[in-house]
Parts: structure tokens; sequence; C-alpha cells
């Protein structure tokens, strides 16, 4: 089977021209941006604005509970729940029509730990046989200390990012860099916030992980072509800026179309069958892969042609490009 494996179809050197479509794909990109913070921030109200906070931002109970053999009723839990001047009620079930997560707030003014129990005491009451599986209280000042938390620490990611990228290279390729993380994050950020509004998705502490992971995972693509990028412009000195930038990404596309698929495949296999729990975590980080290759190429490798580097004084004759072989 001579087409096996099946990387060896693609050509040994693509020449896909990537910085000709950057004209039609940036502005794209400036809109997508705008749109996601919009979405991300409206109707403009604390903690979270347009993201569905979830417990760990927001502040409040989450109870798993069973009631095996007997599928839950949802009505009957809330309608349970109702008259002890609780707010943000949600029942949802949790995969087998037996378990559910109920999550609600409690007054501020309330014990925590005496208005679970009464909550336990009205479920049992109103379901029969109920078993909890866990519960989490999360208080407002430690919900909000939290949210605080994890927006700094994506603050100082970029910002060390930035550093890094600026140490390691020159100070456009790192604002290049950071340019293509701002990017990614605002439209995860958007997605969250699309998501959240269809309960699909709530944003939480493993929301924020995901973003870190998403992060990290698009600067180490982008620092792979920076790489190469360097590379090539010592190597080819008279080549329009242009075509380097071209043949860096072109050679090194198979490597990150294998990379990704790895990571790809192992999220796709966790949003299916990881359950609710792992559900936005597998699907933020499946749409970061996604949008960090994007951005290596749309978004980071514009910005160094825009603004330009520098590439020494002593010239060398450009090295001529061979054809990938036929197959």
């Amino acid at each position: 089977m001579s087409f096996w494996p099946l990387i060896k179809v693609m050509p040994v050197r693509p020449h896909f021209r990537f910085v000709r479509l950057a004209k039609f794909f940036s502005p794209l990109s400036v809109i997508a941006v705008i749109a996601s913070v919009f979405f991300a921030a409206y109707p403009f109200t604390p903690p979270c604005g347009g993201l569905a906070c979830g417990i760990d931002f927001k502040g409040g109970t989450v109870m798993e509970i069973s009631t095996a053999p007997v599928p839950v009723d949802a009505g009957k839990v809330r309608q349970a729940l109702d008259g002890m001047g609780l707010t943000d009620i949600t029942v949802v079930t949790l995969g087998a029509p037996t378990s559910a997560m109920v999550r609600f707030q409690a007054p501020a003014s309330a014990d925590a730990s005496a208005t679970v129990s009464k909550a336990q005491g009205k479920l049992t009451e109103a379901l029969g046989k109920v078993k909890f599986v866990s519960t989490d209280v999360v208080g407002p000042k430690v919900s909000g200390e939290l949210f605080s938390s994890g927006l700094l620490g994506l603050g100082l990611a970029i910002l060390a990012m930035l550093l890094y990228i600026w140490f390691r290279f020159e100070l456009q390729f790192g604002l290049g860099a950071v340019a293509a993380l701002f990017h990614d994050v605002f439209l995860t950020f958007g997605l969250i916030a699309i998501m959240g509004r269809l309960g699909k998705i709530e944003f939480d502490l493993k929301s924020v992980a995901a973003i870190l992971t998403i992060i990290g995972y698009s600067m180490n693509d982008t620092v792979v072509v920076f790489d190469r990028f360097r590379e090539n412009i010592r190597k080819y000195k008279r080549m329009p800026l242009a075509e380097v930038i071209d043949m860096s990404i072109n050679e090194m596309l198979t490597r990150t179309i294998i990379t990704s698929m790895t990571a790809v495949l192992a999220l796709v296999a966790l949003a299916v069958f990881g359950g609710p729990t792992l559900y936005g975590l597998s699907v933020i980080m499946l749409f970061g892969i996604v949008i960090g290759t994007y951005s290596s190429i749309y978004i980071a490798a514009p910005i160094i042609l825009l603004w330009g580097v520098r590439r020494g004084t002593d010239d060398e004759p450009a090295e001529p490009l061979t054809p990938a072989p036929a197959r």
C-alpha cells in the first residue's frame, strides 16, 4: 500500500501563498474580536457580564443527587426549593436520568450549612429516596477572589509570553505573538459567551485552565514558525520578506497538522465520552487549537511583515527552491 502512511500523501514542501490572503482574513479577525468582546461583556453586569458564570465565580451551592432507580423529577426539585427563598435554581440531568446536578443561590445573610441541610431535607421529602453524591458551597467573597485571581493569571501569562518572545527573538516578533494571543483569548471568550447563552458552557475555573492551555499551545505553534522564519531570513537575504514568511509557514505546515490532529482526536473523545463535567473544557480547547493555528499564520506573521525585520548586511545568494518530488 504505497499511500500508507497517509501523511506521505502530502507534498514534502507545499507552496501555499498564505500572506496573499492575509488582507482578507485580517479584517475578518478584527470584526470577530470586536463581536467576541461585545458578547462577553454584554449585558455589562458584574461579575461576569455576558458570560454564564459558574459557581466558582458567582458563588452558590451545587449538589449532585441520585434517585436511582427512579428518574429525577426536575419539576419536583424546583417546587421543593422554591419555598426556601432561593434564587437561580437550576436542575441539569447528568447522563443517566437518575442523576442530576442541582444548583442554587441562598440569600447573602443565610447560613450556608443550615441552608444545605434544609434543602437536602426538602428534596428528600419531595423525591423520596435521594442519594447526595456531592455538595459544593462557594461564598460570594471566595468567588470574587477566584474571579479576580483567574483574570490576573491570564494577564500575567500573556505578559510573560511577550517578555519571552522579546528575549528570544525581537520586539516585533513579541508584538506579533501577543497580538495572536489576544486574538485567541478574545475569540475564546466569545465562544464561551455564545455557548453560555445556549446553556452549554459555564465560565469557571476549568474554563480559565482551558484558556491558559490555549495560550501555551498557541505560543508554542507561533514560536516554531518564528524560529524557522528567523533561520530563513538569515539564509535568504535577497528574497522578499513575504515569500520568506510563506516558505517558513509551508515548511512547518506538516508538523503543525500532525500535532494538531493528535490533540484534536484526544479532545473529541473527551468531549463525547467525558460527560457534562469535561464537555466545556474539551470544547474550549478544541476551539483554541484551531484558532491558535490560524492566528499564527494570519495574525502573528502579517504583523511582522508590516513591521519589518533587520536582515543583516552580508548579502548571500538566495538558494533555489526545489519542487516537491512527484508521487
